[in-house]
């Protein structure tokens, strides 16, 4: 299955580079990118295809990597983000994905982080929601929450930013 870095890191190397089209076939899976097509695909034993919007730029072709499920998208006009703090100093944990925010992972249950928790480089911080699919987005760094975003519920922009971290 393909992890949801993964994923984000294949996206993001397509996105920089000059590029239209990239293909990875390994183990059964099949990966397939076109930055105007706006189409992402995966073939894993029993097919399964999935479209996620590729920003406007690409990457030079990505290291290999292993089969997983996809964090698709679909992609959805969404409101303009509300202005970000630009302090230098903390960190944005961005979406990786077009989907709906959740920050809790049922409507019983409490929030993954609130303002003012510590959270580690693999702590979860909420689960972006795309075409019935539920991907947990993970802090990526160490630090304590400063600022949450976007509220419960909200529909989300790829490298729309959802958390201001303090990081340590």
């Amino acid at each position: 299955m393909f992890k949801i870095q993964e994923i984000r890191e294949i996206i993001k190397l397509v996105d920089s580079s000059s590029i239209d089209e990239f293909v990875y076939e390994a183990d059964g899976a099949k990966v397939k990118l076109k930055k105007n097509g706006v189409v992402v695909t995966e073939t894993v034993a029993p097919k399964k295809e999935v479209v996620a919007p590729v920003v406007q730029q690409s990457a030079p072709a990505a290291a290999p990597v292993a089969p997983a499920t996809p964090a698709p998208a679909k992609a959805e006009e969404a409101p303009a983000a509300a202005p970000v703090n630009n302090d230098p100093s903390l960190h944005k944990i961005v979406s990786p994905m077009v989907g709906t925010f959740y920050q809790s992972p049922n409507p019983d249950s409490p929030a993954y982080v609130k303002l003012g928790d510590k959270v580690g480089n693999e702590t979860i911080v909420c689960i972006v929601e795309a075409m019935k699919l539920f991907n947990e987005i993970e802090a990526e760094v160490q630090g304590e929450i400063v600022e949450v975003l976007v509220k419960d519920g909200e529909l989300v922009e790829y490298g729309q930013p959802l958390f201001l971290v303090k990081a340590e």
